[in-house]
């Protein structure tokens, strides 16, 4: 039934490291993105608007397409016959990651509704350390998958 996943495996492992990287790079950019804003933008201002539009753009253009994309093309390699090695660690590192990437993807979305609302309390200090969320994922992602522990 699933054997048509085989077939398909280069493609579709192809396909999930661009969704990863556009993924990542829009993790890497929105929060970003809260810093400048918060540090350098007024409330209300021209600059303001432009700063919404960037991030609304990058959030819903770029991070959630990606987002899908990844998770689609991640669990079509799951269910490819004979890829996972389910007595080993990494996959569970890999996975438990992943739902920590994808709350965090959520978390900036909501930063975003806390611009649009004019009710953002984080200073852009906070921003920066949770900037530094994703690397830490990111690494523990690639060793896991890679050194296969």
């Amino acid at each position: 039934m699933i054997d048509w996943l085989a077939d398909f495996y280069l493609w579709s492992k192809s396909l999930h490291v661009i969704a990863v990287i556009t993924w990542m790079a829009g993790l890497f950019y929105l929060p970003r993105l809260y810093v400048y804003h918060v540090e350098q933008v007024e409330a209300g201002s021209k600059t303001d608007e432009m700063f919404q539009t960037m991030e609304r753009r990058l959030l819903r253009g770029i991070m959630n397409p990606s987002l899908i994309a990844a998770w689609l093309f991640g669990l079509m390699l799951v269910f490819t016959p004979g890829i996972m090695d389910w007595t080993a660690l990494w996959p569970y590192a890999k996975g438990i990651s992943l739902i920590l990437m994808t709350w965090f993807h959520y978390w900036l979305a909501e930063r975003r509704k806390d611009f649009v609302a004019g009710t953002n309390t984080l200073a852009g200090r906070q921003y920066r350390m949770m900037n530094e969320f994703p690397t830490v994922l990111m690494l523990i992602i690639v060793f896991a998958v890679i050194v296969r522990f």
